[in-house]
């Protein structure tokens, strides 16, 4: 008897979906997160749900993960902190971004402070043209004080972020090998791997936003493979992107900016299915959670989806199931301020 499985870690709730595939029975469960490791409450949970339904680890056949681990860190920003460096001269991209007021005729709205504050950007000797040919040359000696530079910051991650990388990276790609093999415990994120697409700024921030989710997620996917590895050691593991796919725990950990839309984008998918074998081609998803909630509008049984779009009022730039994510869930907390408003969270 083969069986397989789905797991949805939410931030208050880690859900799993277990179905036989010789009988077709399922069996479901439900058990509490663990935010400072999501990986024991996913181990914990498969072991258990195994237990109670004389399912054997052994003839897991495959394990499909979906996840908001990554989407909850943007939203209550809380991702690792980073290091940003870019071209010289252009360290205040992050800031003055596309200039766009969401809202046009309010003059008092926010804007949300950049992930790496001005005082962790350090700026490059180095430049490329808008061809991709090398106008300023990225010396050793400046490889050298970069380095240093990096080494005394102590960072938990790096976005390497240079102008017009996406047509030649070649001076992303001599500073990013080297961080790495000077510094081999630092997440290095790189522009010309995560996005190498033109737009300055969706792909700095892209990048950054990839880099700031590496150390949340790097310790979370290696827990959890060889965890699974010694529960399951036959079953094949994927994890679902932002796009409705799935993803290699490889890839995940190099480019976890895909997963800002795990869960969310998962939900919708399978909303999309169950809805179609009703008889419901079009449909309104919402997925509620302990911390987030999202939804989604199905048109003809077609999960809808874009190429650009903003989370945690960060710009991404990836393939992702459109969904609309609010920080708001099951768990927020309303409540009044002293000028009788309410509040939410």
């Amino acid at each position: 008897m083969t069986w397989t499985i789905g797991v949805d870690v939410g931030g208050t709730f880690t859900d799993f979906f277990a179905v036989d595939e010789t009988t077709g029975a399922v069996h479901v469960g439900k058990y509490p997160s663990t935010p400072g490791n999501p990986a024991d409450a996913v181990l914990g949970g498969l072991s258990t749900l195994a237990g109670q339904h004389d399912l054997d680890p052994a003839r897991l056949r495959h394990f499909s993960h979906g996840t908001t681990v990554a989407t909850n860190a943007l939203l209550q920003r809380r991702g690792g902190d980073v290091l940003l460096l870019t071209t010289r001269g252009f360290s205040d991209l992050l800031d003055i971004g596309r200039q766009t007021r969401p809202h046009m005729f309010d003059l008092y709205q926010d804007y949300p402070a950049a992930l790496v504050p001005p005082r962790r950007r350090i700026e490059v000797t180095e430049r490329i043209t808008d061809g991709g040919e090398i106008l300023t040359p990225l010396t050793t000696d400046e490889i050298d004080r970069i380095i240093e530079c990096v080494r005394e910051a102590e960072p938990q991650s790096c976005a390497v972020c240079f102008l017009f990388a996406f047509q030649n990276p070649a001076h992303e790609q001599q500073l990013t090998d080297a961080l790495r093999q000077a510094l081999p415990d630092l997440q290095v994120s790189a522009s010309s791997e995560v996005q190498p697409e033109f737009r300055e700024f969706e792909r700095f921030s892209t990048t950054v936003l990839n880099a700031y989710l590496q150390p949340v997620m790097a310790r979370y996917m290696s827990d959890l493979d060889s965890g699974l590895r010694e529960t399951a050691p036959n079953a094949t593991f994927g994890l679902n992107q932002s796009s409705g796919g799935l993803m290699s725990v490889d890839r995940a950990q190099r480019i976890p900016v895909r997963t800002a839309l795990s869960g969310p984008a998962a939900g919708v998918v399978g909303a999309a299915y169950v809805a179609a074998s009703a008889g419901h081609p079009n449909a309104i998803t919402l997925d509620m959670g302990g911390t987030s909630a999202d939804v989604a509008l199905i048109r003809q049984s077609r999960v809808p989806t874009v190429f650009s779009r903003e989370v945690g009022g960060f710009p991404i730039r990836m393939p992702m199931v459109d969904v609309e994510t609010v920080g708001a869930g099951g768990g927020s907390v309303a409540w009044i301020d002293r000028d009788g408003l309410l509040k939410v969270g």
